[in-house]
C-alpha cells in the first residue's frame, strides 16, 4: 500500500496535498478496524483501488474554484475525500444513507482539516442544494442515477464541460447505456492508468 502510485500519475502534487494523501492510509486503517468501510483485501491496494480510482475524475475533467460537487452514495468517502484534497477551492458534499459510513467521512475529513467537504446522512431526494456535478462510484445503474441527479443540477454552467453526472463504473455497461446512447460519453481508465485493476474501469459522463 504505497503512495508511489499516486506520485506516478500526479508528480506535481504540492507538499500539503501529498502529506494529506499519505495521512489518508493510516486514517482509513484505523477507522476500518472499527467500522468496516473498505474490504480487507482492498486495504492492501488502498491507493490504487480507492484513491487513484477517485482521482481518475481529475484526468477526465477539472473543476473550477468555487464549483459545487455532490458525491452521491459516497460510502467511506470515495471519490469525495481524495478530490477534496486535490481541489481545496471546490466544495464537495458527500451523501450516504448509512449513518456509520458518514461518521467515518466526517471524522477523516476533520482529521485532515478539510474545510471544503460537508458530509450528509441522507438520500438524494432529501438534498435541496444545487450542484455543478454529481459523482457516483458503483452506486446504482444509470437510469436510477439520472433520476436521482436531475433535481440536483444547477442551471448555470461554470466549468469546461456542461453540468452533469460523472460515474465511476466497471464491467459491461451495454444494457444500462441503451437508454442514453446519444447522451452518454464513456472513457476507459486504462487509457490513463496502466495497472491491471483499471482494465475494465470506466467513467461515464452525461450532460444533464
Amino acid at each position: 500500500m504505497s503512495i508511489s502510485v499516486i506520485q506516478k500519475y500526479f508528480p506535481k502534487l504540492d507538499d500539503e496535498k501529498l502529506s494529506k494523501f499519505i495521512e489518508l492510509a493510516a486514517l482509513y486503517e484505523d477507522w476500518n478496524s472499527k467500522i468496516n468501510v473498505i474490504s480487507r483485501k482492498d486495504m492492501d491496494h488502498f491507493y490504487e483501488r480507492h484513491v487513484l480510482h477517485s482521482l481518475s475524475i481529475v484526468k477526465f475533467t477539472g473543476f473550477k474554484d468555487g464549483s459545487k460537487v455532490m458525491d452521491l452514495g459516497t460510502g467511506g468517502g470515495f471519490p469525495a475525500i481524495p478530490l477534496a484534497i486535490y481541489y481545496p477551492e471546490v466544495h464537495f458534499t458527500a451523501a450516504d444513507s448509512i449513518a456509520k459510513k458518514i461518521k467515518v467521512v466526517e471524522e477523516i475529513s476533520k482529521a485532515l482539516g478539510l474545510q471544503n467537504l460537508t458530509a450528509v446522512n441522507g438520500r438524494a431526494e432529501s438534498v435541496k442544494a444545487k450542484f455543478d456535478f454529481v459523482l457516483t462510484r458503483a452506486v446504482a445503474d444509470l437510469p436510477q442515477l439520472v433520476q436521482w441527479s436531475r433535481q440536483l443540477m444547477s442551471a448555470k454552467n461554470n466549468n469546461a464541460i456542461p453540468n452533469g453526472l460523472i460515474c465511476l463504473k466497471g464491467g459491461d455497461l451495454s444494457e444500462e447505456l441503451k437508454p442514453f446512447k446519444k447522451q452518454a460519453q464513456v472513457y476507459e481508465l486504462k487509457s490513463w492508468f496502466d495497472e491491471e485493476f483499471f482494465e475494465t474501469k470506466k467513467i461515464v459522463y452525461l450532460d444533464l
